[in-house]
């Protein structure tokens, strides 16, 4: 029960300070859904199982080691992480040169590294906007206490402007610093994650330019027997 009744004096107390702020503290109470909803969305899509899974980075350590691309070749085949949709695009041109090997997974890569950076200009825009909705709220609470001067100044109304400037001001900021951080650190972390998977690709691209694909053992021997006998030349009469 009390619980419940300080839930309730919570609820009112947040409404009443939005209530308080004008119609600019609900533009900023919907930007930081929207900022939260981006950072979670970054947290998600940036995590290691699915850019760079440490289970798939073994297997490239194991392939190179063997030398042998056969278990490399399932684990791709099942994952769906970023690390694997590039792998699958190198296996697919095993045996070419590197140079064309590379080649195709650089194409890839461009695609997947505008999938990493999604979402970041949702951060962008709202470090650029919050504070600006601040400072629009906080010219809202100046025009208001503006409008509480005169030959009789009106306190109550003084009061309710400044309230407002200040709600505004706290909030925009409240809303953008966050915002800054995680745009910093997805940036890194994007860097990162691009560059391990760089020196991971260039490994795998060295393993499957030896990888030619050898001819079964039948195919061999159907191709032995069907080969025309190697005759003794017969030397033209002169």
């Amino acid at each position: 029960m009390s619980s419940s009744i300080l839930l309730a004096l919570d609820f009112k107390a947040v409404a009443k300070f939005f209530n308080d702020g004008g119609i600019f503290m609900y533009a900023l109470a919907l930007t930081s859904f929207v900022a939260l909803a981006a950072i979670v969305f970054k947290i998600l899509s940036l995590s290691s199982k699915a850019v760079i899974p440490p289970e798939l980075e073994k297997e490239v350590d194991r392939a190179e080691e063997s030398g042998h691309l056969g278990n490399l070749a399932n684990a791709t085949s099942a994952g769906s992480s970023t690390l694997a949709r590039l792998c699958q695009i190198a296996l697919r041109h095993r045996g070419k040169s590197r140079a064309d090997i590379t080649d195709a997974v650089q194409a890839s890569a461009r695609d997947e590294t505008v999938q990493l950076n999604s979402g970041m200009i949702i951060l962008d825009t709202i470090i650029t906007v919050a504070p600006l909705l601040g400072l629009l709220g906080t010219a809202s609470g100046l025009a208001v206490i503006f409008s509480g001067l005169g030959d009789t100044p009106d306190q109550a109304l003084l009061g309710r402007g400044i309230d407002r400037a200040l709600h505004n001001t706290i909030v925009g900021l409240a809303v953008a610093v966050p915002a800054v951080v995680a745009h910093g650190w997805f940036s890194r972390r994007i860097e990162v994650l691009v560059s391990r998977m760089e020196v991971l690709l260039s490994r795998v691209a060295r393993l499957c330019e030896g990888a030619h694909t050898a001819a079964p053992a039948s195919a061999k021997s159907k191709a032995k027997e069907t080969s025309p006998p190697n005759l003794p030349r017969v030397p033209e009469r002169p």
